[in-house]
């Protein structure tokens, strides 16, 4: 079981906190972690994308010219799909890209993620995170105060939704700010991912987000 630093928002430490070994010991499965962030990426498409064929586009009802002696090719419609303005060959139709992964496959790759940012020293335990009133610079105040003004791209972990410092992080462009998972439906906003872990350069968790994280995935 490791142990981790707890900082202030002002810097200064707040004691330490032990991080359970199913998360600390989590292997990095990469089939799991790449299936898992193909799976996010899919289900994030729409799908509604939908393209005309020759059959849906508007005219080419008539013979552009007649069958022979013209000395061209022979043409049924100017709306095939070698027309300017004809219809697409092979058109692009709505559908559903979704792709499924179980459970305990995804939460293995969060783990495996989440873990490999723990060795590498790139996760930084504050003990609160919430604001007051909605400020952009006291969040900014924070990140420098916590070692982490220069991170090229922060991931801000909460213990859950909280309005005021969302909008507190949201104009920083660096910085994405997600919630710990929960054992409830219909939750305000999304946990975060495997993608979410592997594109952060720095991750700064709330410690009551640590406890969640804890109790909701290290089991």
């Amino acid at each position: 079981m490791a142990e981790l630093e707890v900082l202030r928002k002002d810097g200064k430490s707040a004691g330490k906190v032990k991080v359970s070994e199913v998360i600390t010991g989590a292997g990095v499965k990469p089939v799991s972690t790449h299936r898992a962030v193909v799976a996010e990426q899919a289900n994030k498409r729409q799908g509604t994308q939908s393209a005309l064929t020759r059959s849906e586009v508007r005219g080419g009802g008539k013979k552009p010219y007649k069958q022979k002696k013209t000395g061209n090719a022979r043409q049924g419609t100017i709306r095939a799909p070698h027309y300017t303005h004809g219809g697409m060959a092979l058109a692009v139709k709505p559908r559903d890209y979704a792709k499924k992964i179980n459970r305990k496959e995804r939460r293995a790759a969060i783990l495996g993620a989440f873990a490999a940012q723990l060795e590498a020293g790139n996760v930084v335990i504050v003990e609160n995170v919430v604001f007051d009133v909605p400020k952009t610079k006291s969040a900014i105040d924070m990140l420098k105060a916590v070692g982490l003004g220069e991170a090229r791209r922060v991931l801000v972990i909460l213990a859950s939704y909280d309005e005021v410092t969302y909008k507190s992080f949201r104009n920083l462009p660096n910085v994405e700010v997600r919630t710990a998972p929960t054992n409830s439906e219909g939750a305000k906003a999304a946990p975060f991912s495997t993608r979410d872990l592997l594109l952060a350069t720095k991750i700064l968790v709330a410690q009551d987000a640590l406890t969640k994280i804890e109790e909701v995935w290290a089991k």
